[in-house]
């Protein structure tokens, strides 16, 4: 698998001591994203992940592994995690009368959906079976390049300690109102490739 470079240049800090790996997702397509990404807060946007992994597997460095931005609640966190942030648009509302889906911002979605009802929605954009290949593939890389534990909470709900955790989690093991990674993650199935040699 190859990784793209796409640095954003915006006001960053660096460390050199790693020790989680944040899973988010991006709540819009990545085209619009990305775009927000450099153009939001005239240039100056300051919740920047390390990398974006497309529907398509594509894997993006959007920040070098070991700078950070203000991406997630606190600057502990941030300054020792490196954050991939996958494609999906999260939480889908049905359209009344029509046949399709809507995310938060009106985006229309005529896919299959992911249903279940979770932190007060049911339906979700589902993430492909590409994505989780390329983020198993880049996990094992970083938590090669910089000692972390290659193993992951495999789950999406709040738990208490995942400051200290030393690993892979989502931003919703931090706070129970986000909404990512969603129920439509098979974390069964990330964690089989993940363990599987």
């Amino acid at each position: 698998m190859e990784i793209v470079n796409k640095i954003i240049e915006t006001n960053k800090t660096s460390t050199n001591i790693k020790k989680q790996i944040v899973l988010t997702h991006t709540s819009i397509n990545v085209k619009s994203y990305l775009k927000s990404l450099k153009l939001r807060h005239f240039g100056n946007y300051d919740k920047i992940p390390n990398y974006v992994i497309t529907k398509e597997g594509y894997i993006l460095n959007t920040l070098e592994d070991n700078q950070y931005t203000n991406l997630l609640s606190s600057k502990r966190i941030n300054s020792k995690s490196i954050t991939i942030s996958l494609e999906n648009l999260g939480w889908l509302e049905k359209e009344p009368l029509k046949n399709h889906h809507i995310n938060w911002i009106g985006d229309i979605y005529k896919e299959k959906v992911f249903e279940k009802k979770w932190r007060e929605k049911f339906f979700w954009d589902p993430y492909t079976e590409k994505q989780i290949d390329s983020l198993v593939f880049l996990c094992k890389k970083l938590c090669k390049n910089y000692k972390i534990d290659l193993k992951s909470i495999g789950h999406n709900t709040k738990i208490n300690g995942t400051e200290s955790f030393n690993g892979i989690i989502c931003r919703s093991n931090f706070d129970d109102t986000k909404t990512d990674l969603s129920p439509a993650f098979d974390f069964e199935l990330f964690e089989k490739k993940l363990t599987n040699e």
